[in-house]
């Protein structure tokens, strides 16, 4: 076990790393960057002021030197002017005296994330911020998710071919079928348009961040949960029906063992196996995917300060925001390898 974790945290290591990279070259391709001078500048620069404003700001060096000095394996830059010096390491213009005394390197590696430009903020500690919300929200989502969805699954996949089975996967396909910004809109329009009369909630998210309250944010959480349930419980009434037709399910049925007990103590276990692999993959699209929630609902999060940043062409918060993705993915990953070990362990690995 402890090789497997050690080989494949080498395998996560490399991953981050291209697609980081890939993230990174994307953000600081030309037309991003002149974008961001003339934001931060003048809309009429010319491309003579462009070029020179990337030049004193850093972002005309290679590609791969940029990259390494983000990530903080390579000093940061910096440049001699009249006033004095300035750099990447380095807080607006000083003296060559006290540019000495300013650290080399200054990046991901050593807790620098960088300056929202639109913002102006410390990246970190809006990231932070946002991430906190979009965790209360997955909490909150998980929580009434995973157990309606395998109480569903297991109901489902009890008894193949009964009313209660078909009955059950109808509804999975449902809230599967139906998109997040349909099922959002529908329950806006019932339950808090002044029209239809049913103000139980509010449409807007937003006090949420700060005072989440039952009328503020179970519509949220009940547009997301609804639409991962479905995948969730089809998946387990997938694997509870083929456990269900098992040797070893026949033989305790033979012995006398009594029905609940079969499924309980036999048949659930070596079942959620697959299931497992689908609830670990909702955390990175809890993360990401909740975009149009997010947004729908005004609900300041992970994924509406994501579309902020892409629409203000902010780099910084950018890469800060693929780089905590990327964390998240390639940690599920690995905590859904090493969970199938203890769910059963006839599983090796080799």
């Amino acid at each position: 076990m402890g090789l497997f974790i050690l080989r494949r945290s080498g395998v996560m290591l490399l991953t981050a790393l291209c697609l980081t990279f890939i993230v990174f070259t994307l953000t600081n391709l030309y037309p991003n960057l002149e974008k961001l001078a003339k934001t931060q500048g003048n809309f009429r620069m010319t491309d003579e002021a462009v070029a020179s404003w990337l030049d004193k700001n850093g972002y005309s060096q290679p590609m791969a030197i940029k990259y390494g000095q983000w990530l903080g394996v390579l000093p940061g830059w910096t440049l001699q002017g009249d006033d004095g010096i300035s750099g990447r390491c380095i807080a607006g213009t000083v003296p060559q005296a006290q540019a000495a005394e300013a650290p080399r390197f200054c990046g991901i590696l050593q807790g620098d994330w960088g300056q929202s430009t639109v913002l102006q903020k410390d990246v970190a500690s809006v990231v932070s911020e946002r991430l906190g919300n979009t965790l209360r929200l997955m909490g909150w989502v998980l929580l009434l998710m995973i157990p309606s969805a395998l109480i569903i699954g297991v109901l489902a996949g009890m008894r193949e071919g009964s009313v209660t089975d078909r009955s059950l996967s109808t509804v999975s396909i449902l809230t599967t079928a139906t998109p997040e910004y349909v099922s959002g809109v529908v329950f806006i329009a019932i339950f808090t348009s002044s029209t239809v009369g049913l103000k139980w909630f509010k449409g807007s998210a937003t006090a949420a961040t700060e005072n989440p309250t039952f009328e503020n944010f179970f519509l949220p959480v009940l547009t997301i949960a609804l639409y991962g349930m479905g995948y969730i419980a089809r998946m387990t009434r997938a694997s509870m029906t083929e456990v269900m037709t098992a040797q070893y399910i026949r033989t305790a049925r033979l012995k006398g063992v009594s029905f609940p007990k079969i499924v309980l103590k036999h048949a659930l276990r070596n079942a959620l196996i697959a299931p497992f692999t689908v609830i670990m993959l909702q955390f990175p699209w809890l993360l990401n995917g909740v975009v149009i929630v997010e947004t729908l609902f005004n609900y300041k999060g992970f994924g509406w300060i994501l579309v902020q940043a892409a629409g203000n062409n902010d780099i910084e918060l950018l890469l800060a925001i693929s780089v905590v993705s990327v964390f998240v993915v390639l940690v599920t990953q690995l905590i859904s390898d090493i969970g199938y070990v203890f769910l059963n362990p006839r599983i090796r690995i080799s």
